[in-house]
């Protein structure tokens, strides 16, 4: 979605004389623009701050990006938010009407419209969601490897068990000879292989809709996070990201200019996190009975003993937020090696796995034959 700042800024299009069927048809459509994602949100934020920067008022600055929109879906989208600041509402409150930004997004650009600060505000917005699109490109970095070579294996098994395996059993079977232990236990195997397939099918979608819909019970957010944390490298990863998600939400608040205790009720709000969340609950109620925050966040493991250090002196200088900034970028450094580190681990592995598996396949199918020509050399 680029901006082209040389074209006419007037755009002439009167978009506060839009009809009562207009308005039903944005209604409607609005309901399937669901995916504005962190992508999307970091372009938006990005040429509203170069538009704003530039000296475009903001009714002109989101005609233009409306103007520059591509897709119909979007461009009602942003319509929507340009027909409420035709009518006199604040950016802040027409982006809450749309329900597709957060709490602390509104809540940030609000503050941002009052202090006379929006350009910086939307700046430090684009920041966080850019950062936020980067966290996740370098989780899925790890992850997409793994899941195609594990497809890949699956569907090579069970090739391997439906297909070679029976011909090699039948061919066995006219030796009548014994065969090794090894080559019986896979060839009983394969006659049932697609039975257990489906099985495991059943079994994962029922595991798949127990998650799902117990996915918001404390007990289960309680315990999974638990065991996820415990599992290793996965733990640590894990945690990376949401600390790099914890204190880029805070510096993001805090440099706004929100306060301490609204800050953590935002953040508390944007972090689907169980521990993290326990923690930043608890972290409030000590703070409003004049605790300090790195006090509050001494009582849980989640938090690093260096970050409670580097917390502690950020509030005894009054400079808490620029401390939050360099923490966020230092977690999303090592989040980065680590990310990296653990996928140069997994590619070996994966393949150690999968010859392991074919391996073993094979050398019971080829034992038998063996034994075969050992008999007939004697």
């Amino acid at each position: 979605m680029g901006i082209k700042l040389e074209r006419n800024i007037v755009v002439e299009k009167n978009f506060a004389s839009k009809t009562v069927a207009k308005k039903n048809f944005l209604n409607q459509e609005l309901s399937f623009f669901s995916n504005f994602n962190d992508k999307k949100k970091e372009r938006f934020y990005n040429d509203l701050k170069v538009l704003l920067t530039a000296g475009v008022d903001l009714k002109s600055a989101l005609e233009i990006i409306i103007d520059e929109q591509e897709k119909e879906k979007e461009r009602v989208f942003f319509e929507s938010i340009h027909a409420q600041v035709v009518k006199g509402k604040s950016l802040s409150a027409a982006m809450q009407e749309t329900g597709k930004f957060s709490e602390y997004e509104y809540f940030s650009i609000e503050i941002g419209e009052e202090a006379n600060r929006l350009p910086e505000i939307l700046q430090e917005l684009m920041n966080y969601y850019a950062d936020q699109a980067a966290l996740k490109r370098q989780v899925m970095s790890v992850l997409t490897y793994p899941i195609f070579v594990f497809s890949i294996t699956i569907g090579l098994v069970y090739f391997m068990m439906t297909s070679v395996v029976p011909m090699f059993g039948d061919v066995f079977r006219q030796f009548g000879s014994e065969l090794p232990p090894l080559t019986k236990t896979i060839v009983s195997i394969s006659e049932q292989f697609p039975t257990y397939m489906l099985i495991a099918g059943i079994l994962i979608v029922i595991i798949s809709f127990f998650v799902y819909s117990q996915r918001n019970q404390k007990w289960f957010l309680k315990g999974g996070t638990s065991i996820l944390l415990r599992i290793p490298k996965v733990g640590h990863l894990l945690k990376l990201v949401y600390l790099a998600r914890f204190t880029q939400t805070m510096h993001l608040l805090l440099s706004s200019k929100t306060p301490l205790v609204k800050s953590l009720e935002l953040t508390n709000k944007m972090i689907k996190f169980y521990p993290l969340q326990e923690a930043i609950h608890q972290m409030q109620e000590d703070i409003e009975k004049g605790k300090a925050l790195h006090e509050g966040m001494g009582s849980f493991k989640i938090f690093p003993k260096r970050m409670l250090s580097l917390v502690k002196v950020g509030e005894e200088v009054n400079q808490l937020e620029p401390m939050l900034h360099k923490l966020s970028k230092q977690y999303q450094e090592d989040l980065k090696h680590q990310t990296q580190l653990i996928g140069k681990l997994m590619e070996p592995l994966i393949i150690l796995i999968i010859g392991l598996v074919v391996g073993v396949i094979l050398v019971a199918m080829y034992m038998p034959m063996f034994n075969l020509s050992n008999l007939m050399t004697q």
